[in-house]
């Protein structure tokens, strides 16, 4: 059996997964591997096709758990809007958990993206966006404090500082975004309930206004099953 064809264990997963009930966890992977006769890292590389489709979840110390149908928000790249407008738009039910405003000083990597000296006054800004009161996404937005201070925000903060920039009336005019596919570190795995390594789409963003200042300098971090991105192009020099 050590050389079970991966296509058939993908097809024995698939069949397991389906007839097992949502909310209800696995077996162990040792457990799984030895019943179904591979190894840990075949059986671990075969499940995480599995977590990007959004079917199963694997949370650190507690095991892997089936999640079922889960709400999907959909998005074309060309235009930037929050996940909430997005998920009002569906009336898909998102919510915010681990919210965090704090003060913080720009390192080189935030200096750097936000245009500002080394040791500038920060906002910073933390929340897990929560789909059916799973995580779905973790999203860090870090800026200036001379654009936003942390005591700004009201107690009816939704989560969404692209949206509180807007209802403030800040002319932003543009976003610039990164995409890369990433392995979840240690602090990301722990907000989204995940393990660490587990692939997630990434999004590096930073916002700006008329005048070309970097207003907002954002990490984004799916999980892949929760969001489908599109992106609508021309032909050529049509």
């Amino acid at each position: 059996m050590s050389h079970f064809p991966f296509q058939r264990l993908t097809a024995e997963l698939s069949a397991l997964i389906a007839r097992t009930p949502p909310g209800q966890q696995l077996l162990s992977e040792p457990q799984l591997a030895k019943q179904m006769g591979v190894s840990r890292a075949t059986l671990r590389e075969a499940m995480r096709s599995f977590e990007t489709q959004g079917l199963i979840r694997r949370r650190q110390g507690a095991g892997t758990f089936v999640v079922g149908k889960v709400p999907v928000i959909e998005s074309g790249l060309e235009a930037l809007e929050s996940m909430e407008t997005l998920a009002r738009r569906k009336n898909l039910p998102i919510s915010v958990g681990n919210l965090h405003v704090e003060k913080v000083f720009a390192d080189q990597d935030s200096a750097t993206a936000l245009g500002v000296p080394l040791a500038t006054r920060l906002t910073r800004v933390r929340r897990v966006i929560l789909a059916d009161g799973r995580p779905a996404a973790y999203l860090v937005d870090t800026l200036p404090e001379a654009i936003l201070r942390a005591e700004e925000l009201p107690d009816s903060f939704n989560g969404s500082v692209l949206d509180y920039l807007l209802e403030r009336g800040d002319p932003l005019t543009a976003s610039r975004a990164a995409v890369s596919a990433i392995g979840a570190a240690a602090t990301v795995a722990k907000q989204l309930e995940i393990q660490r390594g587990d692939v997630l789409l990434h999004f590096s963003s930073q916002l700006y206004n008329d005048k070309g200042t970097v207003m907002d300098y954002s990490l984004t971090y799916f999980i892949p099953g929760y969001f489908n991105f599109h992106i609508v192009r021309r032909v050529g020099g049509a």
